[in-house]
């Protein structure tokens, strides 16, 4: 077969020139985007220019249009807001301002803009590119321009960028800024429990375990006002109510329940703040797809918006996005709220599905009655986001009708016998906090085996979940290869993979490991915050992992490091001198602070502290040099949003998998599972939540290393150098496929 990657160095951007701009409401996270694009476009060597204040510098022209230069994007990734400013435009809308708009970018040679906004700022853009060739006609005309400049500039290719902290365009699964809002949301929920916005409001939720969401999607049905009452004695709840609800909520509270009631409306704390580690790397990820999606662009190119579907950058025609959203809009003011939560897509929809069955506990006469015992258990080392897992699993099992048991310490307490059923209160406010409150040991159960069937026996155990990190794989696998001695081990079995170090073969993502990137990219803005106003200074972190470098990797990424170092990527001293002579140079000219991530087992020789001691004596009379180890703090701390959601989220979908699975293998009063399909791994997969044999993950995994022996991440890895001004390969062969949203909409995925 020929070959059909495709590499960056392929693409030029030589003669091109690319405008960008951020438009509308600010979202954390623009300023990784702005940068990204303009890095990215000077390395592949176009002009790029920042349009200040949005379509108000486009149309008043002058120093609101002005070009970038590598240096002048340095420092901005921690920041949030827009520091190239953002304004809504009245002239814009009117044709005269798009002629204005359209002159000041001939005048410098601009045919390529990057727009980072919302719904209407992209659909300003679109409108702009349709009436392109007309407004260079009318310039002609008027003799502002002349033909062969006409000529020359007589395409106008836009992609587009959704920087909203409401998360409400379709198309995309998260938007520049959400991940950001959902942060300062949680952490006002974590102190003061109330909050604020659709899907604000209905991920925040989710992510605090609350017992009420109002949301328009959703409108409270008749009687819930009674239902609300009979919960008082039983549950405290938490209250969300966007911005457009109605607040006389707070009277029904105080005259029905009785409770001492206060309302907080968080309004633009949701803004605020610097961009989490998600919206970082999604920014720059996308903003390095929004360069590629012009430098391809013909003529006929329809303007495209870049998305995230799963954990994959796509590309899809920006109108059919906007249209979509409009319709949700439409259905919305008609009433029609199913339909509007379908338009709104499979990530939504899951979403509030997830919600719905998590919030209301309802009575032993509603619910269904299966007769099956679910053990669940936590295995290897904590992970934030395993307690939101544990809570999810157990109220959506017992919603199925199974009872639930709780195993205490891992397996090490499955054989001990630490073992009780647990209830719906007993998880009550658990989906906040981080750690194992079940208790996890990195015990492997072989040596057990015996005792661990007993107990199973005694419980009558049917279905087992396992949440944790590679040794819970590891011992899936070894209660599987026991079923032939073992029939007791002869029931459906379920891993959901947990841990910081992101290291499970058959998942792009595990829980506890996004908490950890956060934790990493907090550390590392302060470390750098630390020298400011001093002499030049490097600085040395050393990340967790084992042997996987997704948190050097990714964290770098998200932090803005010079250079990572990882056990995947062989490195040898000439690679330390390139990379300490680079820095250097870099510091001459431009920087004042640099950062060099290093995973704990990269190399057994190039500690972090012969690093350290490289760099410091070859930048003597540069920079200095200081080393920081990080340890277990990353895995310690409260979960961040992402991880309560996906833990949330990917266990209900596991214990819905265990009843499918328990009906499935029921026969003759007992349930016998020995089928390789039986026993199997959750993990996120590109665009899909999937269930995979964990007998079939053997030949993909490096058990030596305890990592997959391929690794979606490391595709990040030039991204990374080359925004750190390396010159390196780097493959894009996956970017260029223009797709569209009804196709995205009807695939079988489990977007999260």
């Amino acid at each position: 077969m020929p070959d059909t990657k495709k590499f960056i160095e392929n693409l030029s951007g030589a003669g091109k020139s690319i405008g960008v701009l951020t438009s509308g409401g600010d979202a954390q996270g623009m300023n990784a985007a702005v940068r990204a694009v303009v890095r990215m476009g000077i390395y592949v060597g176009a002009k790029v220019y920042f349009v200040h204040e949005g379509y108000q510098g486009m149309v008043d022209g002058g120093d609101n249009i002005k070009e970038a230069s590598w240096e002048s994007v340095s420092s901005m990734l921690q920041v949030g807001g827009t520091v190239i400013g953002s304004a809504r435009c009245k002239d814009f809308r009117a044709h005269e301002g798009r002629l204005r708009a359209a002159l000041n970018l001939v005048q410098r040679g601009i045919t390529n803009l990057c727009v980072i906004g919302g719904d209407g700022s992209l659909t300003g853009a679109n409108l702009f590119r349709e009436e392109w060739s007309g407004l260079l006609d009318e310039l002609v005309q008027s003799g502002q321009i002349s033909e062969e400049a006409a000529q020359t500039h007589s395409a106008l290719h836009i992609v587009g960028m959704v920087g909203s902290i409401d998360n409400d365009f379709c198309g995309t699964d998260m938007t520049i800024g959400t991940d950001s809002a959902l942060h300062r949301i949680i952490e006002v929920v974590d102190a003061i429990m109330t909050t604020a916005q659709r899907y604000l409001a209905l991920v925040s939720a989710l992510a605090c375990g609350a017992d009420w969401v109002l949301i328009p999607e959703m409108p409270p049905k008749d009687g819930w006002e009674e239902q609300m009452s009979i919960a008082k004695n039983t549950l405290y709840f938490v209250n969300f109510l966007p911005e457009d609800c109605v607040l006389s909520l707070l009277q029904l509270v105080v005259r029905c329940l009785g409770f001492d009631t206060r309302v907080t409306i968080l309004g633009h704390v949701q803004r605020g703040g610097t961009p989490s580690a998600f919206d970082r790397i999604l920014a720059s990820r996308m903003g390095v797809e929004a360069v590629l999606a012009l430098l391809e662009a013909s003529p006929g190119t329809p303007a495209c918006v870049v998305s995230l579907c799963g954990n994959q950058a796509v590309r899809l025609p920006l109108m059919e996005c906007v249209q979509m959203t409009q319709e949700v809009q439409k259905a919305m003011d008609e009433k029609r709220f199913e339909e509007a939560v379908k338009l709104r897509g499979r990530s939504f929809e899951n979403n509030l599905n997830t919600y719905k069955l998590l919030s209301h506990h309802k009575i032993d006469t509603e619910l269904p009655h299966s007769s099956f015992n679910v053990a669940v258990l936590n295995v290897g080392a904590p992970a934030a986001g395993m307690n939101a897992a544990v809570r999810s699993a157990v109220r959506v099992g017992i919603t199925e009708g199974h009872t639930l048991f709780a195993v205490n310490d891992g397996f090490e307490g499955f054989y001990k016998g630490q073992i009780k059923e647990i209830k719906w209160g007993d998880v009550g406010g658990w989906t906040g906090q981080g750690g194992s409150l079940l208790g996890t040991k990195r015990t492997l159960p072989a040596k057990h085996i015996d005792k661990i069937a007993e107990q199973m026996k005694i419980h009558n155990i049917n279905a087992l979940l396992v949440i944790g990190g590679f040794e819970a794989y590891l011992g899936l696998l070894e209660l599987q290869a026991a079923r032939s001695k073992h029939a007791e081990l002869c029931v459906p079995m379920v891993m959901v993979p947990a841990t910081v170090s992101n290291n499970i073969p058959g998942s792009d993502l595990s829980i506890g490991a996004d908490t950890a990137l956060n934790a990493i990219t907090d550390t590392c803005d302060r470390i750098k915050q630390s020298a400011s106003g001093t002499k030049r200074r490097v600085f040395i972190i050393e990340t967790m992992g084992g042997y996987c470098g997704y948190l050097a990797t990714v964290g770098g990424l998200a932090a803005g490091a010079d250079a990572a170092y990882i056990y995947e990527e062989p490195f040898d001293i000439r690679d330390l001198q390139s990379n300490v002579e680079h820095l250097t140079e870099k510091m001459k000219t431009s920087i004042q602070r640099g950062l060099v991530l290093r995973n704990e087992n990269c190399s057994e020789n190039y500690t972090t502290d012969f690093i350290y001691q490289l760099y410091s004596e070859e930048g003597k009379g540069v920079f200095d040099c200081r080393k920081n180890v990080l340890g277990h703090m990353q895995q310690g701390g409260a979960p961040s949003p992402f991880d309560r959601n996906f833990g949330t989220k990917i266990a209900a979908k596991a214990m819905q998998w265990i009843s499918k699975k328990l009906k499935e293998f029921y026969r003759e009063g007992r349930v016998f599972a020995n089928s390789e399909d039986s026993a199997c791994l959750l993990g996120m997969r590109r665009r899909a939540l999937v269930f995979q044999p964990v007998i079939q993950l053997k030949d993909e995994t490096d058990f030596v290393h305890r990592i997959p022996k391929e690794q979606w991440w490391l595709r990040l890895r030039p991204l990374m150098k080359i925004l750190a001004k390396y010159k390196t390969s780097y493959d894009v062969s996956d970017s260029g496929q223009l797709e569209h949203i009804v196709r995205l909409r009807t695939k079988d995925i489990s977007a999260i």
